[in-house]
Order: structure tokens, then sequence, then C-alpha cells
């Protein structure tokens, strides 16, 4: 019995969307970021982006549990020195809520180069519009 190690011209991806009306935010991240890792597949190779393009549909109707809208900080910051700027969930998810969902599927992916090619297979949308119709995604629920 071998192990087989797959190459990057074997690699199947495609397109999958998931509906986050109602979702926890934590919980949804998760199995975001295992699809776009590629570990729900059985050619799940650690070193291959092997992983599908996800696109989220309604990320405005996100849930955050506990009194995380009022106490959770959104950082970001210049590269300026006193650059800092931070913003609480609440007002972020008014504002940008593409933002919330991918500042959490980013933490759950590696930070190197595969993960930055990991996360440009993620797209994220606040309604339920979606300008990926060529590409025939399938609808999957989570």
């Amino acid at each position: 019995m071998k192990s087989i190690s797959v190459r990057p011209v074997d690699v199947n991806k495609k397109w999958v969307i998931v509906d986050a009306t109602g979702q926890t935010v934590g919980r949804l991240a998760a199995k975001i970021a295992s699809i776009l890792r590629g570990k729900t597949k059985v050619s799940f190779t650690p070193h291959l982006d092997t992983g599908d393009n996800v696109i989220v549909i309604n990320a405005s109707k996100v849930v955050l549990t506990g009194n995380k809208l009022r106490d959770k900080r959104y950082y970001r910051h210049s590269s300026f020195i006193g650059g800092i700027k931070s913003v609480d969930a609440k007002t972020l998810l008014e504002t940008r809520p593409e933002r919330v969902l991918k500042s959490a599927v980013r933490g759950m992916i590696p930070a190197n180069k595969l993960g930055s090619r990991v996360m440009s297979n993620l797209k994220i949308y606040a309604g339920s519009e979606h300008p990926h119709a060529a590409q025939n995604p399938e609808t999957i629920t989570l």
C-alpha cells in the first residue's frame, strides 16, 4: 500500500455557496476554513491548495453570542506611529459585515504563503447577490 501525494495538476476545485443567515460567526468560520483548506476531501495534501472556492452570502445576518457585540474589538494599524485604530463588533457588523467573518476565517488559516493563497479563494458578500453565477456554484448547508 502506498501513500499518494496529490500534484497541483490533479487538484479539482469547485465553487460552493454558503448562506450565513442566522449562523454563529465562529462555528461558521471553522467550517468555511475547513472547506477552504481542503480538509473535507480525501485528496487533502497539507502543502497544496486543494480546497474549494467558497462564496458566502448574507454576511450581514451572522450572529455573535454573549456580549461580543459590545465588548469585542477589531484592530487595524496604518504602519505609522500612533496609527492604531479600533472599532467594536456592533459598529463593524453594521458598516462592513464582510470584515467580521473574514477576520474569523483568517484566524483559522495558517499564517504563511499558502494561507494567503487559500484566503484568495474566499468571497464574502453582505447581501444575497454575488457576481459568480458563471462558475455554477453549488449550495451547501452547514
